[in-house]
């Protein structure tokens, strides 16, 4: 199990080839990237995303073994970036494995919705008209968390 929570960007072919060169055995990899978007189309400029690395990689640490004890993975892999991130840039990765593909798109599902609603980031969106906004936690996001 590996976690990284980093400032720059990753090579999404290499880490997907890295990883499934360890999980050999593994009947099933899971990959998920996640990207900046701009939801309002032109209006995000950049989004600034900032932590506390003791406490984040903590947290991500913990859900990454809680991952691996519910689900029969073989391994998980999480990458987050933090700093300052334009419209496209990738800003994390998601992978897992296992001898099934349930357990290897179940646990990948888990991690995600965790990241999306629990892990320890605080995301502001820097907008063209001059304007920041902090990203709030999203009702959606959190009901995600309600099937786990």
């Amino acid at each position: 199990m590996q976690v990284r929570v980093q400032e720059a960007g990753f090579d999404l072919g290499a880490e997907s080839d890295a990883f499934a060169a360890g999980v050999a055995g593994s009947g099933a990899i899971v990959t998920f990237t996640g990207v900046v978007r701009d939801a309002d189309a032109g209006g995000l400029v950049a989004m600034e995303i900032e932590h506390y690395p003791a406490m984040t990689e903590k947290a991500l640490e913990a859900i990454a073994i809680e991952a691996k004890a519910r689900w029969s993975l073989e391994d998980a892999l999480v990458i987050h970036r933090y700093g300052r991130l334009a419209p496209g840039e990738r800003i994390m990765m998601v992978a897992t494995a296992a001898r099934h593909r349930k357990d290897a798109f179940e646990a990948a599902e888990f991690l995600m919705d965790y990241l999306k609603s629990r892990a320890p980031f605080w995301k502001k969106e820097i907008l063209t008209d001059g304007g920041a906004d902090w990203v709030a936690a999203k009702p959606e996001d959190e009901d995600a968390l309600t099937r786990w």
